[in-house]
């Protein structure tokens, strides 16, 4: 039985990852765009994938819907880094 849960459980690329950091972080897609060097229209279509993949119909709710899916917190590798360039 856990074996056909895990099997529903969708994949994430690292770029989609990516995605789902910036914007628990409150990116726009503006601004998701411009730290990922794509445009906000590249930006959009990755976000729209990510709902349709997490199952919701809001934006906000991707990093809730994929912390629930995976465990993890998608914030936990930008504070990470931000300690780390803080020298923490």
């Amino acid at each position: 039985m856990y074996d056909a849960l895990r099997a529903s459980i969708p994949t994430f690329t690292e770029r989609q990852v990516e995605v789902i950091e910036l914007i628990a972080a409150g990116c726009s897609n503006d601004e998701v765009g411009e730290r990922l060097g794509i445009s906000p229209r590249t930006a959009k279509a990755h976000s729209d994938v990510l709902r349709q993949k997490l199952g919701v119909t809001r934006r906000r709710q991707i990093p809730v819907a994929y912390r629930a899916l995976t465990g993890d917190d998608p914030l936990s590798r930008s504070l990470k880094s931000a300690a780390a360039d803080n020298g923490g």
